[in-house]
């Protein structure tokens, strides 16, 4: 029987500090759907609220043209500046059994360099790994921020600094 269990990951650069990503996506991650509407369309918390270590919020995404949701239970470290979305229900579960994305910062230059992983467990061996959510880094938080680095500077500022 083949191991079903894997993890994926990549690095990505950013001129955001470590604490000015972490904190976008810890403390003001429902004011991204208005500066990244192209591929977040909504988020919102279903338990706990937008700044609480264990809070469940729900996605809404487009991946390739097409909506899906993803559903998470939220961890931070703030000593570590690690985020683990804890998967709940959505869309990735057709394929998994198992989907938690970690995302990693630490400093590098004036900005940050940004850890992304994807654990996973499939629900059988046809099943790819997620290279898709991660590979492609069009369903990832760093896809999404570089995006918004690169075309809407104001929001993004916005965002951070609210």
């Amino acid at each position: 029987m083949a191991n079903l269990k894997g993890r994926v990951e990549t690095e990505v650069e950013l001129k955001a500090s470590p604490e000015q990503f972490y904190n976008m996506w810890r403390r003001t991650a429902h004011h991204l759907p208005n500066a990244a509407g192209h591929h977040i369309k909504a988020v919102e918390v279903h338990e706990g609220d937008w700044d609480t270590h264990g809070a469940v919020k729900f996605w809404n995404y487009t991946l390739d043209g097409k909506e899906e949701t993803f559903k998470e239970r939220l961890e931070f470290d703030d000593a570590t500046k690690t985020i683990k979305l804890v998967g709940l229900e959505g869309d990735v579960f057709k394929y998994y059994k198992t989907f938690t994305p970690i995302y990693e910062l630490a400093p590098k230059g004036q900005g940050s360099v940004a850890k992304a992983t994807i654990e996973y467990e499939k629900l059988s061996e046809d099943v790819p790994a997620p290279d898709r959510y991660l590979g492609q880094r069009r369903f990832s938080m760093l896809e999404w921020s570089l995006d918004l680095e690169r075309s809407k500077p104001a929001l993004l500022i916005k965002v951070l600094y609210k």
